[in-house]
């Protein structure tokens, strides 16, 4: 299938108009995955001499790594087979109409045994919103209509390294809380980050304010904390992988033990009975 035949959940058109009129002093999100890639980066305790940043937020990142390449996260990314031994897929797979062949090209521009660190967000974010538009829109509009794009589940997602081909793949999620006076102001902060409704199916008009509002009073009633603000959560979820190499730890083939489990845990091996089978 080719990227022509995906099915476009987003409107890239639109997406970049949102990021262009993206606030830098709005872009926490940014920041917390920027801080959590430095942390997870120290860790891994290897110096990296050629990086690549997949991101939509170019000036944000080149900051923060000017050594690095910046990459624009087209649905066909300008990488180079194995030209890297990093690569920071940042804050913008949730947009992707194709996350898996996002994450293939990665792994092809990456050298043997290089890193993948892929930061986006997950099936969580604005669950609090996502609950309140849809019943306002049912009382108010007698429908719904897409307005959050969908997002994948940590359940599910760590088998999309699998399925690109990394080596040794991790998923993991981090829930952030933010919290705001209300509804409107959260929906003003979202505009700000660039992270507001891209949706290809979107509906093109503006919605009606009677809608906005008694999803604000649905929000309040329901996500209100004790300072009197609504919470809203981000999950931001991190995969982890590496590009296959004959160093990395390989899983010995079936049968091919030499020690029996029974005789290391020091016990009596009891055989199965199969008779009412």
């Amino acid at each position: 299938m080719t990227s022509m035949d995906m099915p476009q959940i987003t409107d890239r058109a639109a997406l970049m108009r949102n990021r262009a009129r993206a606030e830098p002093d709005a872009l926490f999100l940014q920041e917390h995955a920027a801080d959590e890639l430095h942390e997870r980066l120290i860790e891994v305790n290897r110096t990296f001499t050629s990086i690549a940043i997949v991101t939509g937020f170019p000036d944000f990142w080149a900051a923060r790594y000017p050594e690095a390449t910046i990459v624009a996260d087209e649905e066909t990314l300008d990488l180079k087979p194995r030209a890297h031994d990093l690569i920071l897929h940042t804050m913008c797979l949730h947009w992707a109409n194709d996350p898996v062949g996002q994450l293939v090209q990665t792994r092809h521009a990456l050298k043997p045994d290089g890193l993948l660190l892929c930061t986006f967000l997950g099936g969580q974010t604005l669950h609090e919103l996502r609950a309140s538009l849809a019943e306002a829109e049912a009382v108010v509009a007698g429908g719904l209509s897409p307005r959050i794009a969908p997002m994948g589940e940590i359940r599910d997602l760590g088998g999309l390294l699998q399925r690109a081909g990394f080596a040794l793949p991790v998923a993991d999620a981090t829930p952030l809380t933010a919290s705001y006076v209300n509804a409107f102001h959260l929906m003003h902060d979202l505009r700000k980050m660039g992270e507001n409704n891209a949706l290809a199916q979107r509906i093109k008009h503006a919605t009606r304010r009677n809608v906005l509002t008694e999803a604000a009073c649905i929000y309040a009633a329901n996500f209100r904390n004790a300072e009197n603000r609504v919470d809203a959560t981000f999950e931001v979820i991190t995969l982890t992988g590496w590009a296959p190499a004959d160093s990395q730890p390989q899983p010995l083939r079936p049968g091919s033990a030499k020690t029996r489990l029974a005789d290391a845990l020091n016990t009596q091996e009891t055989p199965l009975d199969r008779s009412n089978d």
